[in-house]
């Protein structure tokens, strides 16, 4: 049986291992996901453990994924994020990897483009933190034309300098900067413990699509008032499904049953 799990602290409200077990169901694979919660000093030990003990995958979380990059030899993306969530043992050392930006991509072209490229796009990250960065990252590697907005202008400058063609703004500039945007994407935590948004209802209009990181509510404010104005709406359980798909397809080296683990994350969201 091979094993894969998740490294966190904490890791109890985890949606990842039902939507990685029911696509072990789906495609007949022996194999389990399990949590893993070491002490934030020994999570190099734990990696190397795992390691040792012929786990297959890990994925990482909150507050290891920039601690990750030391521990295993990251890929050329997930050392621009600054970040790894995924870790890869089927090679002669441990890999990391950033699905998070794949993710958020794959979402919002599938669910809010159609399909289409979003090469050309006007795209506006709110958040400069560990999601805002995989965001940011993985819009402007699609094509998209960046703009980073922040509660503190400074720490969004600081991002776009790393992002390629990106620039950075405090919150209170977000009304202009989403007047010719296509995208808009919440990549802070509002709205995931109380009923409120970052973004002034006022600014969102119908050629947006907007997307909020956000899975617990799957109904957030942002999306109520960006639904409201008319705008295409990607709520955040589509960018955990495709992080997840993304880190499924690595390990296994197979097609993901996306399906399957849609249905799993969505009962359980």
């Amino acid at each position: 049986m091979d094993v894969y799990g998740l490294v966190g602290n904490p890791v109890g409200h985890s949606l990842s291992p039902p939507m990685h077990e029911a696509a072990y169901e789906a495609l007949g694979i022996d194999a389990r996901y399990v949590t893993f919660e070491p002490d934030p000093a020994a999570f190099e030990a734990a990696v190397r453990g795992a390691d040792a003990l012929g786990v297959c995958g890990l994925n990482v979380t909150i507050p290891f994924k920039e601690d990750a990059l030391a521990v295993v030899e990251p890929d050329e993306l997930a050392r621009r994020i600054g970040a790894v969530n995924t870790i890869d043992f089927t090679g002669e050392r441990p890999t990391g990897h950033n699905t998070d930006a794949v993710g958020a991509v794959r979402a919002l072209r599938e669910h809010g483009f159609d399909g289409e490229s979003l090469d050309g796009t006007t795209a506006v990250v709110v958040g400069a933190g560990g999601a805002g960065r995989a965001v940011a990252f993985g819009l402007a590697d699609a094509g998209a034309s960046v703009r980073i907005a922040n509660r503190t202008a400074a720490r969004a400058e600081a991002l776009a300098d790393s992002v390629p063609g990106a620039t950075g703004y405090g919150l209170s500039e977000l009304p202009a900067l989403l007047s010719d945007a296509q995208i808009l994407v919440n990549a802070t935590s509002v709205g995931m413990d109380e009923d409120e948004t970052v973004v002034d209802a006022r600014g969102l209009h119908d050629g947006l699509v907007v997307m909020d990181a956000v899975y617990t509510p799957l109904s957030t404010r942002l999306l109520r008032d960006a639904a409201a104005a008319g705008a295409r709406t990607v709520d955040g359980a589509w960018m955990l499904l495709y992080q997840g798909v993304a880190a499924f397809e690595r390990w296994t080296g197979k097609r993901a049953p996306v399906d399957a683990m849609n249905d799993a994350l969505r009962t359980r969201v």
